[in-house]
């Protein structure tokens, strides 16, 4: 299938043109419009997931990050994987656009600069991402025509909201302005995303689909939603148990290498630091209502002799 930015050898008829491509020649019945409605309040509730409207407001720690990163990859490389096995599949054959969409290659990069060079030795797949790829591999094995609603729910994301995470993800880690860590954003082979979007969804509507499978596809994009937000949610619950470890220079975050039980912050959470770690000794300390309240107490006299300097 040629690219819809590059000139086939077919001649300058064949050419694909953005511009042809008009939102306001849709019909409600149009594959995009029922996406676009059957999927508003799964997608209003996604963007409301905590760990979205904390990326939103620059409350990202590198480290959790990263575990997104990883999770994406796994993600994308399952959804490119049934993609490219249905390629010639009429059920999703015109939506087929490695060049402009596939990540994979870009989430490695990512990964590569976050990692280093042994990246693919020091990430795994969670729970919550493993079950999103298992559905993604049972639909392109088993209901291709399904895929649609994967790949929609993914890069019409990425080429929309996705562009305002790169800007956040890029000035609240300090990554490079080189672009290093934030490849998955960058769909150099696409030149004007919007157009773009108009073009995939023209082409989502000139499927020849029924009315079953429309709504298959809008349900199988709810699903797509649902897995995506299982992901932020156990992302979310990593990032508080990261918030109570110092980032800089204090207890250092456990890198996933080895076992778990000798990192002594996961040993205490645990119940299986030895009786005489000092961190657990201290922990359990600072647990204590007596320590509590004189700790509680010190700060209190801290704060007020802050506030009179400041006066």
């Amino acid at each position: 299938m040629p690219s819809a930015l590059e000139s086939p050898e077919g001649g300058e008829d064949d050419i694909l043109h953005y511009e042809e491509i008009e939102d306001d020649a849709v019909s409600p019945m149009d594959l995009s419009e029922l996406l676009k409605e059957g999927t508003k309040e799964s997608h209003d509730r996604a963007e409301n997931t905590q760990f979205v409207k904390d990326f939103l407001k620059g409350r990202i720690k590198k480290e959790l990050f990263k575990l997104a990163t990883v999770a994406l990859y796994f993600t994308y490389s399952a959804l490119e994987e049934e993609m490219d096995h249905n390629k010639d599949n009429p059920v999703f054959a015109p939506l087929y656009f490695p060049v402009e969409l596939h990540r994979r290659e870009a989430l490695a990069k990512d990964l590569k600069y976050f990692y280093g060079e042994d990246w693919k030795e020091k990430i795994q797949c969670s729970e919550a991402t493993q079950q999103y790829v298992d559905r993604i591999h049972h639909v392109g094995q088993h209901e291709p025509e399904l895929l649609v609603a994967h790949a929609y729910t993914r890069y019409m994301g990425d080429l929309s909201g996705g562009q305002v995470l790169k800007k956040v993800a890029q000035r609240a880690l300090k990554l490079p302005s080189t672009e290093e860590g934030i490849q998955f954003y960058m769909f150099d082979n696409i030149s004007n995303a919007q157009q773009f979007k108009q073009l995939y969804r023209a082409r989502m509507n000139a499927l020849d689909l029924d009315k079953n499978t429309k709504e298959r596809i809008v349900e199988e994009a709810n699903k797509a939603f649902r897995f995506n937000m299982q992901v932020f949610d156990e992302l979310d619950k990593i990032g508080r148990s990261l918030g109570e470890e110092a980032q800089d220079g204090g207890f250092p975050v456990h890198d996933g290498k080895g076992d778990i039980r000798k990192c002594p912050y996961y040993a205490d959470k645990l119940g299986t630091a030895s009786p005489g770690c000092p961190f657990q000794a201290a922990v359990g300390l600072a647990r204590q209502p007596l320590v509590q309240l004189v700790l509680a107490a010190c700060m209190a006299v801290a704060a007020g002799a802050a506030a009179w300097y400041i006066l």
